[in-house]
């Protein structure tokens, strides 16, 4: 799968959504990437699942580890694709990210952390931390969409089916808050 592809596929189920949006950072955008109302579809989960497995194949991940909630399905279709392991980690009463329900990670697992949108990269690095912490190998991260333009550095190898570069701005220099345009938080984490 190619970035035009798995664009085409945000656009055509109404993902790619434009207006004046809070970010889970906190930050503000004109542009939200909805992966929910992609991944809803089997299939299209497969596809870009399949498409991520597709170039990080060769980091031979034996694990694959997400951050709850929007990394869940995109993770569990990579993992699936690269015949590996699927598990995530979550918050726990809106603390930092652990391994819950019984996961766990060993020294010698190599971890591939799978998230549907990087923005800042937060959560992928939380979720690299977790990784680290538990005494597994972190070999790379992955997403469908990074916002950034590939600004973003989560400190290991990275890679993204798409990269754009989708403006986000501090809510006090938004450029749609000065022009009075009703802000919406569309996502999964509370701003």
């Amino acid at each position: 799968m190619q970035q035009k592809d798995a664009l085409d596929l945000y656009r055509r189920t109404g993902a790619y959504l434009e207006g004046h949006f809070r970010l889970s950072s906190g930050l503000h955008s004109p542009g939200y990437m909805q992966s929910a109302l992609v991944l809803q579809h089997p299939s299209n989960a497969a596809s870009l699942g399949e498409g991520i497995a597709a170039h990080v194949r060769s980091w031979q991940a034996n694990v694959v580890l997400s951050p709850a909630l929007g990394g869940l399905i995109i993770g569990h279709e990579v993992a699936r694709a690269l015949g590996v392991r699927a598990i995530f980690a979550e918050r726990a009463g809106g603390s930092a990210l652990t391994l819950r329900r019984g996961f766990s990670l060993a020294p010698t697992d190599r971890v591939l952390v799978v998230e549907d949108v990087l923005t800042t990269g937060k959560s992928t690095r939380e979720t690299i931390d977790v990784a680290r912490e538990a005494g597994a190998e972190v070999v790379g991260a992955a997403a469908i969409v990074n916002r950034s333009g590939g600004a973003i550095d989560v400190g290991v190898p990275s890679f993204a089916l798409v990269s754009l570069d989708v403006p986000a701005y501090d809510p006090d220099e938004c450029p749609l808050c000065a022009k009075g345009v009703p802000v919406v938080k569309p996502g999964s984490r509370p701003a």
